[in-house]
């Protein structure tokens, strides 16, 4: 999905599609679900501390810029996830990371909106579509990492077994409720992210612009309402903590 943002700013939020999982139930009582999504120890990562992330120059029309941009920012994905599940008392490994032009990766076909995370393999596959060629904003590419990096996190935590095991026992509101509830926290996951780098990453728009964006964007039946995407987005960046990403006990409301 793009977001349209001020001074033609755009991203690709819903395009971080998960290949290969369950999408999640809705839960009336935080209580009655797994440990593993209410009371997971990447919670307990607290808070990260600013971290340098050089970014190579993204050059207009070239997919190596763009190749070698988000490859620079996957090392610093897995050097923040590291430090945080090491805080956590947790083990990281990083996802493989598959880069392409074309419409396959290692799990199929990759969406139109060009990125997936494929949990069998623990693969990040990102596709450059030819609008990323023509309308390079940094955020957009930047995001496909991030939110990807998010489903590995709910991966190697186990979160994503758990919500995999809920959703082959609901009902397809249920699954629609829990798929929604995955993604938004993904999204939190990628703000907490955010509040640790993007200091240091060359953005051309705010904060607030990007959030705002956000907001505007086209809704997702699997992804949910903008508003709340944009909401739990913003809660990690705020926090700069796991702890605020627990999407699996907030209210309907706010995963809809």
């Amino acid at each position: 999905m793009r977001i349209p943002l001020v001074a033609a700013a755009a991203c690709m939020i819903a395009g971080v599609g998960l290949t290969g999982t369950a999408e999640a139930a809705s839960t009336s009582a935080a209580t009655s679900l797994p440990a593993a999504l209410t009371k997971n120890k990447i919670y307990r990562s607290g808070t990260a501390a600013p971290m340098s992330c050089p970014a190579p120059e993204i050059r207009s029309g070239s997919v190596a810029s763009i190749k070698r941009f988000q490859q620079e920012l996957a090392r610093c994905a897995n050097r923040f996830w590291a430090t945080r599940f090491k805080a956590a008392g947790l083990r990281y490994s990083p996802p493989r990371l598959q880069i392409t032009t074309g419409s396959r990766s290692v799990c199929g076909k990759i969406n139109a909106n060009g990125a997936q995370y494929c949990p069998e393999q623990r693969t990040v596959a990102i596709r450059i579509t030819k609008r990323d060629l023509q309308d390079q904003i940094m955020m957009n590419l930047a995001h496909s990492v991030a939110h990807e990096w998010g489903h590995h996190v709910q991966e190697l935590t186990g979160i994503l077994d758990a919500q995999n095991t809920l959703y082959w026992r609901s009902g397809r509101t249920q699954r629609a409720a829990l798929s929604r509830r995955l993604e938004m926290q993904a999204e939190c996951f990628s703000g907490v992210f955010y509040r640790s780098v993007l200091d240091s990453l060359p953005s051309e728009i705010t904060w607030s612009q990007w959030i705002d964006g956000v907001r505007q964007s086209r809704e997702s039946k699997i992804h949910g309402k903008p508003r709340n995407l944009a909401y739990w987005q913003d809660r990690g960046y705020d926090a700069g903590s796991a702890r605020a990403c627990n999407t699996w006990a907030a209210p309907n409301s706010r995963v809809s």
